[in-house]
């Protein structure tokens, strides 16, 4: 049996999370008409303290959509060169919204709120509009790295001054909570949108939710559609969400545990130059000059291990909870005897 840790996203439902899907009491969320895709909408709201929330297949779409709604044709917005909005969903900032994002270079994905300052474009006939700002919580491409809730009220308070919308990518952001110990509606305060994963480390099979005010779903409920994002009888997934929102986040502090413990094995590696931080679930290593990132994922994959090639030299794995610490242990003997 392989052991996957391409990403967090490969995990399967467990029994108990099947059979909440199975007992789901459904109806046609278009019509509104679900009771279990309103009841994790507003589970999820409650949770961040937010007014309303949109359940969508995925969290390309909520980021997608709250670009849409938050901006216009020929606007720009600001991101982090690591920004999952801006490397890996399809180019869909300029083919979904026409608008062109201006990449800033922070701190391990963190930008702050002086180099947005610096970045906001004058009232100008031939300069863009800087409409939004948007950060990632956790950083996926620079390792798992976490903003803390001081680092994002400076740009919270620039924002609202300048009137810029502030979305959060927070795909993974109950990682970051359950590290920081911070609360979630204080996260909630700070942000216009906040969108939140369900099958990375919450363990569903699909589902994302967008949060925002009511006029703010509003619109996105319109987006979604244009997108192709209306579901009938979604209940069943989203029976899954409600699962994982009661029973898979603080279990999030095993996965975080194991890839520390990843990071020393791979640290170890005679192949390894050097590795990431590991703040959460996320372990990226460079590997070292004459060493290829496809030949190694190849070298580890003949013995049943697979990751993620993530560069010419680089190599991300990712814990979750179908990773235990029975192939941990595997995992240290692989990567021992290459």
């Amino acid at each position: 049996m392989a052991i996957d840790l391409r990403s967090d996203t490969v995990t399967k439902p467990s029994k108990e999370m099947l059979q909440a899907m199975f007992d789901a009491e459904v109806g046609d969320d278009v019509f509104v008409e679900d009771p279990t895709v309103l009841k994790l909408e507003e589970k999820a709201a409650t949770m961040f303290g937010m007014e309303n929330a949109l359940f969508c297949p995925s969290g390309t779409m909520t980021n997608q959509i709250a670009i849409k709604v938050h901006t216009r044709q020929g606007d720009e917005l600001l991101c982090d060169t690591n920004s999952h909005i801006y490397n890996y969903e399809g180019g869909g900032i300029s083919f979904n919204s026409g608008v062109q994002a201006k990449i800033l270079q922070g701190n391990r994905g963190k930008i702050t709120a002086e180099q947005i300052a610096q970045n906001i474009n004058g009232d100008y006939d031939w300069l863009c509009r800087t409409s939004l700002v948007s950060l990632e919580n956790t950083v996926n491409k620079a390792g798992g790295s976490m903003y803390r809730l001081d680092e994002v009220k400076p740009v919270s308070h620039l924002c609202r001054e300048k009137k810029l919308a502030l979305h959060l990518d927070g795909a993974r952001i109950f990682n970051a909570l359950v590290e920081t110990n911070e609360s979630a509606k204080d996260w909630g305060s700070q942000f216009d949108s906040i969108s939140i994963c369900l099958s990375k480390g919450l363990g569903t099979p699909m589902g994302s939710l967008l949060l925002g005010n009511k006029e703010f779903i509003k619109q996105a409920r319109r987006v979604r559609k244009v997108f192709g994002g209306g579901m009938r009888q979604a209940g069943y997934i989203a029976a899954a969400g409600i699962y994982a929102l009661d029973h898979n986040i603080n279990r999030l502090k095993e996965d975080h545990r194991r890839a520390k413990e990843l990071r020393d094995i791979v640290a170890a590696s005679a192949y390894v130059e050097s590795v990431l931080p590991v703040e959460t679930n996320i372990v990226i290593f460079n590997l070292r000059a004459g060493t290829s990132a496809a030949d190694f994922e190849k070298k580890l994959s003949a013995k049943n291990l697979r990751v993620s090639v993530f560069g010419p030299q680089t190599i991300r794995l990712v814990t979750h909870l179908d990773f235990t610490d029975d192939m941990l242990a595997d995992v240290k003997k692989i990567i021992a005897g290459l």
